[in-house]
């Protein structure tokens, strides 16, 4: 009879211990999901921000059929019109996608305005530029706010840089909350400044943000490790990032070892998890 009681709490232990367990590693899983979701948000807006810079530097270069014609990588498409005046001070440019969505070369889905004004020639150093939207939309993610950049160099490599701030929001598709942040940003050019050919250039970020997700909860980001975009690339090949709120543990974003690719991984609480990027 003993013996059979003994077995019988041992059997009830195991049944709690596993059951805790269990427990545990759903809240954990749980936890991970919730955590993630600011860190996609801001993964999501500051990389359609940066393609935005991208898409300036490329439109202010040419027109969109040379682009095609010379077989340049390019995100633009047929559907987008370029307006330009120089004849002003500041200068200015629209790239105009309509007002319904256009897809474009690099696969993501466009309307809207991208608005444009320079001072000083384009990619000298001591030029400043501004970026604001009109209406504008990317795969129905809402970005609003605005952006400038200073253009100097070289620094102590000999790589010329932009020193960017932002002051942005992004309207997350299908939803009415807001994503807030500010930004400051240096992009260093360590790759194909010297060229005439878009596909070869590559550029290092660092700096921080903060912002504010849809939850209404702040949040900051580190770069840790400058993130490399290739504009051969849609997305960040390399590099990692920080993302910290005051209720949650210390989230890691990590891009990957240098492949093309749409996926980045995000650790917290000892969890990691795959997320798509925008």
């Amino acid at each position: 009879m003993k013996k059979l009681l003994r077995s019988m709490t041992l059997i009830g232990l195991g049944l709690v211990l596993t059951t805790g367990f269990q427990s545990c590693k759903k809240d954990k899983d749980e936890d991970t999901i919730e955590d993630i979701t600011d860190t996609k948000d801001n993964a999501l807006a500051e990389g359609h921000d940066t393609d935005v810079e991208n898409m300036a530097d490329e439109a202010i270069s040419g027109t969109m059929t040379n682009f095609r014609e010379n077989g340049e990588y390019s995100m633009l498409s047929g559907c987008a019109t370029i307006t330009r005046d120089t004849t002003v001070s500041p200068k200015t440019m629209t790239i105009d996608f309509g007002s319904t969505n256009c897809l474009c070369r690099d696969g993501r889905y466009r309307r809207g305005k991208v608005l444009v004004s320079w001072t000083g020639q384009w990619r000298t150093a001591g030029s400043t530029h501004t970026i604001t939207y009109d209406q504008y939309f990317v795969n129905d993610n809402q970005l609003l706010g605005s952006k400038t950049r200073r253009f100097d160099g070289p620094d102590g490599d000999g790589n010329f840089y932009w020193d960017v701030n932002v002051n942005g929001k992004m309207v997350p598709a299908g939803t009415a909350d807001t994503v807030r942040w500010t930004a400051n940003r240096r992009v260093t050019w360590i790759q194909g400044y010297s060229t005439a050919v878009r596909s070869d250039d590559v550029f290092l970020i660092t700096g921080g943000s903060t912002g504010t997700g849809r939850t209404g909860l702040t949040w900051s980001t580190t770069i840790t490790s400058p993130l490399r975009k290739e504009v051969g690339c849609r997305w960040i090949v390399s590099g990692v990032r920080t993302v910290s709120r005051a209720d949650k543990p210390t989230r890691t974003i990590d891009y990957g070892n240098g492949a093309c690719d749409n996926t980045a991984t995000v650790s917290v609480r000892g969890g990691t998890r795959q997320i798509t990027l925008w």
